[in-house]
């Protein structure tokens, strides 16, 4: 048998941040394959179904708010919502200055709200929700001017009078009625604060961020108690005692200690005490908020001594499930679970969000935690994204399904095929997921190949080892039940197909792409291969190919 080859090619950033290296498809032999790597299914497209819902579709990240004003922001966010179905979208910097929402003249609150509804006119417009976070803090409320994060410098500090920030929120939460009409914000989601575990976010204490939440949902519930708040809005989930204090206490950290991080237990952060803290005061909770990245680092690693270690590829199930239970013991057993950033890493320069095994791992991942939370926010939707200024090249590592230049990721199509789905499961087991859409009654199936040799959740070796990691799958899926002679489409996302970096690296790595070059780099990366098939006259069909590591198959009936 001949392997997949890549040849190194590693081209790196001023910052010293490889990107992925230059791949060159090889010959694969037939072969034949133990029952350990083969799937084998049936299916009958008439029985029975459970329902269930695309809580992958609820919600998706952004930067920060002043870039959704941009032309290029918005496009994206409408290719995103039409094919991969996002309803609602958060970020940062709802009150940061440059939206101009609070300013202070003689001592009084002035509020000025045009950015906002610019911002939300034009998103709604899209058919897109604001999932509202309250942050950050606006200059002449903030206690700290010094304390500030980002190239953009957010203010990261509590306020200077926590009867005034209450005032903000409300007259926010008002003027958001008054434009868009109670039903439609009731629909909405209020989530007080970005990670204030973190000092880099929230220059504070865990006392000092719970006034903050006690502010903010007192002054939401007091205007209409049907409008939803939540948080903590912590990352990351720990296996230690480093966030049970006020502060951080960096002495605590087990993960610089062990040689296997999968070892460990892992829990959330401030979870149980913020719980606590609500049922001790009597306050609102309508949703759980927190950052599951499956890594031992909260913020890029670069930043960090000791961590970059990645967790096994069942640790956000593992984590949720952990949350799901926390819940469902405490006085909010109903309590909505929202974890409002999630992805392989919480770095903005990790080639891997680039690559093609991101796709396999948003499915797997997702499709693993069916039914046990409400929503799970891919951060992010775009590179156009500034947390740490503009990236270095097209394909950087950034965050976003899709690139600066409008160009998708393979981990756009990680979304776009779970939007495909239908909303009853027929089968679902390890690498396939049957379903059928309960209105039209036709079926779809989501093939992944994520191989059983990637024990860990994908960026924690390079690109390139990363992508030759395993050996081809044998796939049999036989469906039975289907309408006499129904059409059937499969399309394929691997190295081949769907994936536009192999041919910016044959173009020479062009920074920036040419107009034409951009153009066929789009069209390269929206073009998957197709194959279509029949149905025989008994309404039978089969499915058999073999996959290579990182493929993707979404199959439908047209």
């Amino acid at each position: 048998m001949k392997r997949r080859t890549f040849l190194r090619d590693t081209l790196l950033t001023s910052t010293g941040i490889a990107l992925i290296p230059t791949i060159v498809r090889g010959e694969t032999n037939l072969f034949s394959l133990n029952t350990q790597n083969q799937l084998l299914a049936s299916v009958n497209a008439a029985a029975p179904g459970q329902k269930f819902e695309h809580f992958w579709s609820k919600c998706v990240g952004a930067g920060r708010a002043n870039e959704g004003l941009r032309a290029s922001w918005l496009e994206q966010m409408k290719l995103s919502k039409d094919l991969c179905g996002f309803q609602y979208c958060r970020f940062h910097g709802l009150f940061h200055n440059d939206m101009f929402v609070y300013r202070e003249a003689n001592g009084k609150p002035v509020f000025n709200w045009q950015y906002v509804d610019d911002l939300f006119d034009r998103m709604l417009a899209i058919g897109v929700k604001p999932f509202v976070e309250l942050a950050f803090m606006p200059k002449d409320l903030a206690s700290d001017e010094t304390s500030l994060q980002f190239w953009w410098k957010g203010q990261t500090s509590p306020p200077k009078d926590y009867a005034k920030w209450g005032e903000l929120v409300s007259e926010f939460t008002k003027h958001c009625i008054a434009r868009y009409g109670l039903p439609e914000v009731k629909t909405w989601y209020f989530e007080v604060w970005n990670e204030p575990n973190l000092k880099a976010f929230w220059n504070g204490t865990k006392s000092q961020y719970f006034e903050l939440y006690k502010s903010s949902a007192m002054a939401i519930k007091a205007i209409d108690k049907s409008l939803r708040v939540g948080g903590p809005a912590t990352s990351n989930f720990v296996p230690d005692d480093r966030f049970d204090g006020e502060i951080e206490d960096k002495t605590k950290h087990k993960t610089h200690t062990v040689k296997d991080l999968n070892t460990l237990e892992w829990k959330g952060v401030w979870i149980k005490d913020f719980i606590n803290y609500c049922s001790k005061e009597n306050l609102p909770l309508d949703f759980i908020s927190t950052h599951p990245y499956p890594t031992d680092w909260a913020l890029d690693p670069g930043t960090k001594k000791g961590g970059q270690g990645v967790r096994k590829v069942d640790a956000t199930k593992e984590d949720l499930t952990w949350l799901k239970n926390t819940i469902a013991q405490s006085p909010y057993p109903k309590a909505e679970i929202h974890l409002t950033e999630w992805s392989s890493s919480p770095s903005p320069r990790d080639p891997a969000h680039d690559s093609l095994q991101a796709a396999a791992f948003i499915i797997k991942t997702n499709l693993d935690s069916i039914g046990i939370v409400d929503s799970l926010a891919y951060w992010t939707f775009t590179d156009v994204f500034e947390e740490g200024g503009a990236g270095n090249s097209i394909f950087h590592g950034g965050f976003g399904l899709i690139n600066y230049q409008g160009i998708v990721k393979p981990s756009f199509h990680g979304y776009r095929m779970l939007n495909a789905l239908g909303d009853e499961i027929l089968k679902r087991e390890d690498g396939l997921i049957v379903t059928r859409n309960s209105k039209t009654k036709k079926i779809s199936a989501l093939i992944y190949h994520y191989p059983q040799e990637m024990k860990n959740t994908i960026g924690g070796k390079s690109v390139e080892i990363e992508l030759n990691t395993g050996t081809p799958k044998k796939v049999s899926l036989s469906l039975s039940g289907l309408k006499i002679s129904a059409g059937v489409t499969a399309e394929f996302l691997n190295i081949d197909s769907g994936f536009a970096y192999p041919l910016w690296k044959k173009m020479g790595s062009p920074e920036p792409p040419s107009r034409e070059q951009t153009k066929q780099l789009k069209q390269t990366a929206m073009n998957l291969k197709q194959e279509k098939f029949k149905a025989d006259i008994k309404g039978n069909l089969k499915f058999e190919k073999k996959l290579d590591p990182w493929t993707c198959v979404l199959i439908r009936e047209v």
